[in-house]
């Protein structure tokens, strides 16, 4: 059995994601609102990332945000996200 390379081998954005691709070749995509610091960024404000921990993980200085693989996978949105439904 092959033990999966989760490290980050790219990432890209369009108007609506953000997309992580993995070494191994999965594709992890999540909605750019689950991350409330990046609202109203622009797609060159969105590229100023850099990969953090052993490949793990992503980190934005513009806009204080970390974001780990391990999150993504889970499906876990940022802190602060608010789904909008009423508990």
């Amino acid at each position: 059995m092959t033990i999966p390379d989760e490290r980050i081998k790219g990432v890209s954005f369009d108007a609506d994601l953000l997309t992580v691709e993995l070494m191994d070749g999965r594709r992890i995509s999540t909605p750019l609102a689950w991350y409330p610091r990046f609202a109203g960024a622009t797609i060159p404000e969105l590229q100023g990332w850099e990969i953090i921990g052993d490949g793990d993980g992503l980190h934005w200085e513009q806009f204080d945000e970390d974001l780990s693989v391990e999150g993504m996978l889970r499906g876990f949105p940022a802190a602060g996200f608010r789904t909008g439904v009423k508990r």
